[in-house]
């Protein structure tokens, strides 16, 4: 969800870092009094579906296939972590292009699209893997390093904390222009991917709505029938080869303070670009005491 590719920098190394700068900023509590972890593992589950930007079939009778992931993160407090990956089929898109498919002799798997790319798409489900990641010894937020006490500490007043993934930002090296791209992209990070307090998940999601080009969107249910609070995120930027738009939905868990799903979709010129189009629903987020295990089967 970053929008941003600089190389990672502490903030410590211009003195702004959490156990200094955060601190003055607003007082934050010292590292002793860091709630402790509430399990072995901060854990994600998340389940993608892509659009293939191909079709496939005939030309006369064409029909278009969606991929399926499921991937699964575990860090533990001392910033270790695993990642696991699992392939769950690809299938038609639609009721229509399942009859396209069955016309086309309901195939298992496919190395051709109509236009002549060249894919290795299969229905039937992976082995999966899971494997430590290596040189992981801490949490990744905006581009920046963060122990675990540093994480505890992050600020959770939504203004102090924009102030600080804009610094972060700077650090960075993001254009100022870029910045309240950068800062919308990671406020969403702060409600899934790293153990932060419910305070400062909670402020993310308000700083998130207080951003240029972000708005709330009334109330709204995921692919699995969860309810919560729908946000879209619009960006447009124009260039030599024309103009590109993405528009992200969130659906936010405001009880929890954790992210349900995430909807992207990206168009140049108008045309959707089946590729950068997908949908993720986090399945599970918070803490384990499950170990990192090859992702099962939904």
């Amino acid at each position: 969800m970053k929008f941003a590719t600089a190389p990672i920098r502490r903030l410590s190394s211009l003195g702004i870092g959490l156990a200094v700068g955060a601190t003055a900023l607003i007082g934050a509590p010292s590292a002793a009094a860091a709630a402790p972890p509430e399990g072995a593992y901060w854990h994600s589950r998340a389940l993608m579906t892509t659009t293939h930007a191909w079709r496939f079939g005939s030309k006369p009778d064409p029909y278009s296939l969606v991929q399926r992931r499921i991937s699964e993160d575990w860090q533990a407090p001392d910033g270790r972590a695993w990642f696991g990956f699992r392939e769950l089929g690809t299938v038609p898109k639609s009721a229509a292009d399942k009859e396209a498919w069955r016309r086309d002799g309901s195939p298992s798997t496919w190395s051709r699209s109509i236009d002549g790319k060249v894919v290795k798409l299969s229905a039937k489900p992976s082995n999966g893997s899971v494997n430590p990641v290596r040189k992981k010894n801490s949490f990744g937020l905006a581009q920046q390093r963060l122990t675990y006490d540093e994480v505890q500490r992050l600020p959770a007043d939504p203004n102090v904390l924009k102030d600080w993934l804009r610094r972060a930002g700077k650090v960075s090296r993001v254009p100022d222009g870029s910045l309240d791209g950068w800062v919308a992209g990671s406020l969403p990070e702060i409600l899934y991917s790293i153990p932060a307090p419910k305070q400062v998940r909670a402020a993310a999601y308000q700083a998130l709505l207080t951003m240029p080009g972000v708005r709330a969107d009334g109330n709204a249910k995921d692919t699995l029938g969860r309810s919560g609070a729908a946000v879209v995120i619009d960006r447009t930027s124009k260039g030599k080869s024309g103009t590109s738009s993405s528009r992200i939905r969130l659906i936010v868990d405001t009880g929890t303070m954790v992210l349900l799903s995430r909807d992207q979709m990206v168009t140049h010129d108008g045309k959707t670009l089946g590729g950068k189009t997908h949908n993720t629903t986090l399945v599970k987020v918070g803490w384990t005491n499950s170990q990192p295990a090859v992702p099962a089967l939904p």
